[in-house]
């Protein structure tokens, strides 16, 4: 590793705000992995985020160099709060800009630090275009979240931290990714004290973008970035952060957004503490890991990056956790319409809690039913199941891998309508004042919208699910018009939950 990141880490300027947080020894995580599980608590944080680290050590840097008037940033979280933070130490006025959608906790968060907030645009791209264009034109230093070599020396206190505090050999170290500056820190100081130890990087499944970076051996820009882990919800790696992560990143791999909520309640389970999704991250991937590999007695760290979590999505969270950890799976299942048909499905599964059962009334024969069944045994025991109802005469749907049918069917089922020319699209659209009855608006001046569901999931975009009658002719006229719209949409026509629960 480069001599430079080491001497920048050993001399980087973070604990003037930061606290070296402790390495907790998770107990229950430990047993059920079969491995020693040490969480690295960046989550108790005074701003509940590693962020500050960085954000201070790269603004007082700046105050080392040159005379500095002023700091501006971009961000919706926690880079928003370390920035804010650090200034008012150093005695400098800071603006943040921030997307519409941030959620207001953020907003006064960051107000409260003394920074002035201004908000721009609908993502992270809209609002860092305004704030690097402000900065400029108002003579202030722009403070990246990630790609600058004195934030990466900031983040890798924490690597350092590591080491120091566990003196015997680890195994691997788990550390979230978005832009990379996390894992750039603390991969090279740790490379360089403890050359054997992994450093495993883990990603969102839908936010990989430094996963496909090592894949094509070059930066990608991803067309679309999940929504769900939002302090990780990077289009692209930065430059540097890149360059550095090729020369002491082992691997990269990536988790679910069930197995992230699966991580969250393992967290608290442990430590009484609510991570975020980002901040999840990589217990999630420490247990795929274990997992895959069939490692055991090894001693693994998991960095908790963050606890910036919005109580409205703990409902959402604790909805997919059980999936998340194969303790439940989700089945459509066509049942007799007969008295006692329930009873017997019910002997069929066996000693086995069921954690949903809906079903309307369809015709007199058959009614189809929308499941959730606890498992004991994870994987397996689904298979299981699932041969069982087959050997019984029961028509069955896994659909426990459905994002669609997880997100919006098992809220919908009851009713089932036969129409013309129906078309079934997802979409994900800024979750603003005004958003949704602008985007009813645009689409229902168009054709006719005939099935509707939407939930607020308390995170920075709204998950929606449209029926429209469109005849054949016009349906190429509806995917360039889609095409327009601001919202990234899924087609669910084939969808079979669909098709079994909401459509004759």
């Amino acid at each position: 590793m480069t001599k430079k990141y080491i001497e920048k880490i050993l001399t980087a300027r973070v604990y003037d705000v930061a606290d070296e947080t402790p390495l907790d020894r998770a107990k229950i995580l430990s047993k059920r992995q079969g491995n020693n599980v040490l969480l690295k608590r960046e989550d108790l944080q005074s701003v509940f985020s590693f962020k500050l680290r960085g954000a201070y050590n790269r603004i007082y840097q700046l105050t080392r160099a040159k005379d500095v008037n002023g700091v501006v940033a971009a961000s919706a979280g926690n880079h928003a709060q370390g920035v804010a933070l650090a200034a008012e130490r150093l005695g400098l006025s800071a603006t943040i800009v921030m997307p519409k959608t941030t959620p207001a906790i953020k907003v006064n968060a960051v107000k409260s630090l003394g920074a002035k907030a201004i908000l721009v645009g609908d993502n992270y791209d809209e609002a860092c275009a305004y704030a690097t264009k402000y900065a400029e034109e108002q003579g202030l230093d722009f403070i990246h979240p990630y790609d600058d070599t004195d934030t990466i020396a900031g983040q890798g206190t924490i690597g350092l931290e590591i080491v120091r505090q566990h003196a015997d050999f680890i195994d691997a170290i788990f550390v979230p990714v978005g832009g990379g500056g996390l894992i750039a820190g603390v991969g090279s100081i740790v490379k360089y004290l403890s050359p054997k130890t992994k450093i495993i990087g883990v990603e969102p499944a839908d936010a990989a973008c430094m996963t496909m970076a090592f894949e094509k051996k070059r930066r990608v820009v991803l067309g679309h970035v999940g929504i769900f882990a939002d302090g990780v919800a990077v289009k692209q790696v930065g430059k540097e952060t890149f360059r550095v992560a090729k020369q002491c990143v082992d691997e990269m791999m990536t988790v679910t957004t069930d197995e992230i909520c699966a991580s969250i309640k393992d967290i608290f389970d442990d430590t009484r503490s609510i991570s975020e999704p980002a901040g999840a991250l990589a217990v999630a991937g420490l247990k795929k890991y274990v997992e895959q590999e069939q490692v055991s007695g090894q001693t693994l760290v998991a960095i908790n990056s963050g606890a910036n979590m919005n109580f409205d999505r703990l409902r959402h969270v604790a909805e997919r956790a059980e999936i998340g950890e194969h303790r439940e799976a989700l089945f459509a299942v066509t049942i007799p319409e007969r008295p006692g048909s329930f009873k017997t499905f019910c002997q069929t599964i066996g000693k086995r809690g069921i954690t949903e059962f809906n079903y309307r009334y369809a015709d007199e024969t058959e009614a189809q039913v929308f499941a959730g069944v606890q498992l004991r045994d994870g994987m397996d025991e689904r298979l299981e199941l699932i041969e069982k109802l087959k050997s019984k005469k029961y028509p069955v749907l896994d659909m426990t891998d459905d994002e669609m049918a997880k997100m919006h069917v098992r809220h919908m089922v009851g009713g089932r309508a036969s129409l013309a020319d129906e078309v079934l699209y997802r979409f994900e659209f800024p979750e603003r004042p005004g958003a949704l009855l602008d985007f009813l608006t645009r689409i229902g001046n168009h054709w006719n919208i005939s099935l509707f569901h939407y939930r607020n999931h308390g995170a920075a975009f709204g998950r929606v699910l449209v029926g429209l009658q469109i005849p054949k002719g016009e349906r190429k006229q509806l995917r360039q018009y889609l095409d327009k719209l601001s919202y990234p949409y899924w087609e669910e026509t084939d969808n079979p939950s669909y098709q079994l629960f909401l459509s004759m």
